[in-house]
């Protein structure tokens, strides 16, 4: 029985190094680079703006009320994306006033809870990112 295992084991051996699963290999390969190019175009993690704004929402915790494509608390961040999509500067300013000051109004009676210890310049690059998640 020992002779028959040891056996079994070589020829499997030999037979994954002589080639064996080839096809497997090249559909494999083939299909991880489609599947990149595809995630390359969608993909905003090497972004510098979606990296620091990623930072920054995890930082203060606004996960607790946002999700990307779901709406929590507030608005799912894709919702706002949309909605203030090729927003301008002053724009910017504007929403990341009502990062820090919060408001109500804008997406139903929950009102957004004021984030005094958020910085301008913290609050403007959690828009840029968030406005970056637009569909």
């Amino acid at each position: 029985m020992k002779k028959i295992l040891l056996s079994l084991s070589v020829l499997s051996i030999i037979a994954a190094s002589c080639g064996g699963g080839d096809a497997e290999k090249k559909a494999d390969t083939e299909s991880s680079s489609t599947s990149q190019t595809t995630a390359s175009a969608d993909d905003l993690s090497s972004n510098p703006v979606y990296q620091k704004g990623l930072e920054l929402t995890g930082k203060y915790q606004c996960p607790t009320c946002h999700k990307i494509d779901e709406k929590l608390t507030g608005p799912a961040y894709r919702e706002v994306a949309n909605k203030y999509a090729g927003a301008d500067d002053a724009k910017i300013t504007e929403l990341a006033q009502k990062v820090i000051a919060g408001g109500s109004g804008v997406w139903g009676e929950v009102p957004m809870t004021p984030h005094p210890n958020v910085s301008e310049q913290e609050a403007k690059e959690m828009v840029e990112y968030i406005l970056l998640l637009k569909k």
